[in-house]
């Protein structure tokens, strides 16, 4: 098996030099958490076949250094370049992923541009990415794709390839759902079923699962069960992978010749001074200019730190040519200006600043040479500078001052947390971390380490691997429930066969799509035609079993020669006969309930009540999806204990809360009809819980269907509405097979 990795670049940039094409390793988190899982990996069954890198190589040229680049990108670094045009690339890397996504997903709404030929180019290289990623991959191959350029991409890659696994793991922040709402309509729901396409989707922290499930459930109106999203295509999961880093790659590199020769280089130029590291890249989220204001602060109000302290100040370049970066790159220079020329003196500058890239070794000695490493984003995924610092202690001293809005000060709790934006919060960090004991500073560093040395990246990655294969476990359990064509010809094949039949079939989300107001789904012209037909077969026995009232299912339907269940079980009406209780009721109830019903209603907009003759139906189909959630369990639990002692029923169907009569349910309707009667065939198909009755009332020689993707009772599940009518169309139209066989099981 080969494992397909797609980010938007690839692991090597290449760049013209005199006419010649130069190729050199990227640098960054995950190309360099991921390549040390691609190491761990070598000699496995999982890339015994290798592995491809799909990305942009960070150039544009003509297609006979394309064929040149792609040839040597694949032979030596197992790359597989998608070349994109500088419009391409302005219009979607500059435009829609730095300027609308990258500022939206961080908070900074301020900054957003909603610009439609921005999208538009990125649903085109979208478009393009999958075009490449289809050219190479094969069967039993698996494709995971990384971060926000490409929230598009799964969903085109199900469309052409549902066969193949597909992974997404977001690595910056997902936003709450006030503030992904102000993204477009069409954006937004595009970006949430292109993420869906995906079987396994992944996030840093809890709270980003959460709000991306929140997203899909009010926007796209899917709910999830324990994460597990249910679509038509079938199941999605939804988890948390905090990501870690390449521990021992730090640790051990902290203890080289090299790194060892850098960091006594650094104490000899600095050892008058306690050093605290401030390392990022250039980006207005990562409040740079807030911790700034913090240590001027720190050293206002701590002048006995004066001429004792040294901020070192690292920022590198970043998006050049993006002009809130160029303001920030210009504010950061002043404000270290001001600090150094207020309180610097002859022999100490009390800011170090340098605006460059640190290779590996200098970076890791700067790490095991601060005192403080002071990390205070605005907003980050996860922040991997944080776990790399702790990695690199190796001696256990050191002290982490990181922001709370990162991904990493979940895991990091022994760090001192603080509020980024609260400049008097820095400070007092600041001085806190420079006088604490040692042996607090080993106590809380030790745990630190232990904690990411566990949990490192080859642990994450190895996790969400693991997570993809038992997500395609259970979507192949799911697959062997559904109707196979091999099934379907066997069952058409007893249907005409058969001399006495009888089907048994739900009416709303069976016969007829869900709607927003139940009067609306009146059956079409197709649906009374298939009716029409079963109703007019003397060997057909046809009964619709639905939670409806009587008067409706007797408007639509009583022109035909059909039996009827209403009110789920409540009442039943053979052919041509007369409508009887399945027993004697009562429904005194219902003024006692009706009020409770009411005051949930008005506390819910768009709910309304449905008053049957022996039942009362709570509908929040029109509401907002995740208070409706809310108020149906306080709505149940409040019935649930008023109704303790009376004979009632509490359902919970489709976006409805259901009280009714006790003793009546589809299953000993469905056991009436069948009693005293010779069947040869029997078919029941439902689509909620209330039809699990209804499939446990049925004899084994049956044939049960549960429409969607839900566990049941059910021999077989279908997708939706449309292949039950599909189905019933086949019994009436395919010709007879040859001969009988018995019902799967």
């Amino acid at each position: 098996m080969r494992l397909l990795i797609v980010s938007n670049r690839l692991p090597i940039s290449i760049a013209e030099e005199d006419g010649q094409l130069a190729f050199k390793e990227s640098t960054g988190g995950l190309v360099s958490g991921l390549s040390a899982y691609l190491d761990s990996l070598k000699g496995s069954s999982l890339t015994k076949s290798g592995y491809i890198w799909v990305g942009w190589p960070g150039i544009a040229v003509d297609d006979a250094k394309q064929e040149q680049i792609r040839a040597k990108a694949f032979s030596d670094y197992n790359a597989y370049p998608v070349f994109l045009s500088e419009r391409s690339m302005e219009k979607f890397y500059h435009g829609f992923c730095n300027k609308t996504i990258w500022p939206l997903f961080h908070y900074f709404t301020s900054y957003v541009v909603y610009d439609q030929s921005y999208y538009s180019h990125y649903k085109c290289v979208n478009q393009i990415f999958c075009e490449a990623v289809l050219k190479i991959a094969r069967p039993g191959d698996v494709i995971w794709i990384h971060d926000y350029h490409l929230m598009l991409l799964p969903r085109l890659l199900k469309e052409q390839r549902p066969d193949i696994p597909v992974a997404f793991f977001l690595h910056i922040p997902f936003p709450t759902f006030e503030l992904f709402r102000t993204l477009p309509i069409e954006w937004r729901s595009e970006i949430l079923q292109g993420i869906l396409g995906a079987d396994l989707i992944g996030f840093h922290t809890h709270d980003y699962t959460e709000y991306f499930l929140r997203c899909v459930l009010r926007i796209l109106g899917y709910d999830h069960n324990m994460g597990n999203i249910y679509l038509p295509k079938g199941m999605v999961k939804v988890d948390t992978f905090p990501m870690g880093i390449d521990f021992r790659r730090f640790s051990v590199a902290a203890n080289s010749p090299e790194t060892k020769e850098e960091k006594d280089r650094c104490w000899h130029e600095l050892m008058n001074f306690k050093i605290v590291l401030s390392i990022d890249r250039l980006d207005y989220t990562k409040g740079i200019v807030k911790r700034l204001e913090g240590y001027e602060l720190f050293l206002e109000q701590n002048p006995q730190w004066q001429k004792k302290v040294v901020l070192l100040v690292v920022v590198v370049p970043s998006r050049v040519g993006v002009e809130h970066y160029q303001q920030m790159k210009s504010q950061i220079d002043e404000l270290v200006g001001k600090i150094n020329g207020r309180f610097g003196a002859i022999g100490w500058t009390p800011i170090i600043y340098q605006s460059r890239f640190i290779p590996f070794e200098p970076l890791v000695a700067l790490y095991a040479a601060s005192d403080v490493a002071l990390l205070t984003p605005l907003r980050d995924g996860m922040n991997l500078i944080s776990k790399e610092y702790v990695a690199s202690r190796v001696n256990g001293t050191g002290v982490l001052i990181l922001s709370e809005m990162t991904g990493a000060s979940k895991e990091l709790s022994e760090a001192l947390v603080i509020n980024p934006n609260d400049v008097v919060e820095i400070a007092s960090a600041i001085r806190t971390a420079l006088e604490m004991p040692i042996e607090e500073q080993t106590s809380r560093m030790r745990i630190m380490q232990e904690r990411l040395r566990r949990y490192d990246v080859i642990r994450w990655a190895d996790d969400f691997m693991g997570e993809l294969a038992d997500v395609l476990e259970d979507q192949k359990k799911q697959q062997a429930r559904f109707l196979r064509q091999s099934d379907r010809e066997r069952l058409i094949r007893n249907f005409n066969l058969a001399r006495n039949r009888i089907l048994f079939l739900d009416y709303d989300g069976t016969l007829v799509p869900f709607t927003n107001d139940p009067s609306a789904a009146r059956p079409g012209a197709d649906l009374m035609e298939i009716i029409r037909k079963f109703s007019s077969d003397p060997k057909t026995d046809l009964v619709l079993i639905s939670g409806r009232d009587k008067n409706t299912l007797q408007n639509w339907f009583g022109a035909f020669n059909i039996g009827f269940v209403a009110e789920h079980g409540v009442w039943n009406r053979d052919k041509q006969g007369d409508w009887q209780l399945i027993k004697p009721l009562d429904n005194s109830w219902k003024p006692k309930i009706l009020p409770i019903l009411q005051i949930y209603a008005d506390r819910l907009p768009g709910a309304f009540i449905e008053e049957k003759e022996y039942s009362l139906v709570w509908h929040y189909r029109r509401s907002d999806p995740e208070l409706a959630s809310v108020r149906a369990r306080e709505l149940t639990d409040d019935l649930m204990a008023f109704t303790a002692n009376i004979d009632v029923q509490i359902l919970q169907g489709s976006k409805v809360v259901e009280i009714r009569c006790g003793g009546a349910t589809k299953g000993t309707a469905v056991l009436r009809f069948l009693s005293g009667r010779e069947y040869d065939f029997i078919l029941a198909v439902g689509d909620d819980w209330t039809d699990e009755d209804m499939f446990k009332a049925l004899p084994d020689s049956a044939c049960s269907i549960r429409v969607g993707m839900l566990a049941s009772s059910a021999k077989y599940n279908l997708q939706s509405h449309a292949q039950v009518i599909e189905l019933l169309e086949q019994f009436l139209h395919l010709d007879r097979f040859a001969s009988p066989q018995g019902f799967p099981k």
